[in-house]
């Protein structure tokens, strides 16, 4: 398995605290079949701010720790950017990463409501040939109330990804609720961990995974799991048709299905 979005490299942010829990994290995943995964530091969150040049020397210290202690664990580079008014200055100093050197990049929401000027942002990283995976909307009160706004969001080019915890109902049953009507209106296209650590939050994705296929059917986690490959390689991939629901309204309508192009890799 693949998994998109953790905290696993430690002293970054509210992952691990040091080497020795990085490396149980580590041999956790590997435990439940996981063989990549992309560390995603927090980056302009409160006080952390972890630049691109910091998580690329973390990440290749800690691929040679797992070297040494013999963990066959991949691990790739990545952020979870929370979004800021200077993004864009970030951007143009080098201090982003994308998902594995890809045009995929990882975008957190604040919990409350969405940014201002959100579809901006979109439209900004959309020019410069990079798509948006929204982490956590289900976390996202105003998507939880109008799951409609995250499908405009998709509308305008954004992907999104689920956290295995809230499909288990770590986070509670409401948070659980909404991230299954999200996954069963075709609004998501990721499960990824979101990990960090091995006591309160470890991966999960199994579990989460053998929940949505009990719910949904297998073909939903062989999507989720394509789409994590693909992710990976960079490769573009056609998305789920988008279920809309009427207002007061006891059916659903489907949208077209919308293609992403192919890139020229």
């Amino acid at each position: 398995m693949i998994d998109i979005h953790s905290h696993v490299l430690h002293g970054l942010d509210d992952g691990p605290a040091s080497l020795e829990q990085s490396l149980e994290l580590a041999r956790l995943a590997v435990q439940e079949g996981i063989s990549t995964i992309i560390a995603t530091p927090h980056h302009r969150k409160g006080s952390y701010c972890n630049p691109a040049q910091t998580v690329e020397t973390a990440v290749s210290f800690f691929q040679e720790q797992l070297v040494r202690h013999q963990i066959p664990l991949t691990i790739c580079s990545g952020q979870e950017i929370h979004t800021h008014p200077q993004w864009l200055d970030d951007f143009y100093a080098n201090q982003l990463l994308t998902l594995n050197g890809s045009t995929y990049i990882l975008i957190e929401f604040p919990s409350s409501k969405l940014p201002e000027r959100v579809e901006e942002i979109l439209h900004e990283l959309s020019i410069r040939n990079l798509t948006a995976v929204i982490a956590h909307p289900e976390r996202n009160k105003e998507i939880a109330e109008q799951p409609d706004k995250l499908l405009k969001l998709i509308e305008h080019g954004a992907l999104a990804q689920v956290t295995s915890h809230s499909i288990t109902g770590y986070f509670g049953p409401q948070v659980r609720s909404v991230a299954l009507e999200l996954c069963r209106r075709n609004l998501v296209h990721f499960i990824a961990s979101d990990a960090h650590d091995a006591i309160r939050r470890p991966f999960h994705l199994q579990r989460a995974y053998g929940i949505v296929t009990e719910m949904l059917g297998g073909d939903y986690v062989k999507y989720y799991q394509h789409n994590a490959e693909s992710l990976l390689k960079d490769r573009s991939f056609e998305i789920w048709r988008p279920v809309r629901q009427v207002r007061r309204s006891f059916f659903f309508i489907q949208l077209p299905l919308f293609f992403r192009r192919n890139r020229s890799l």
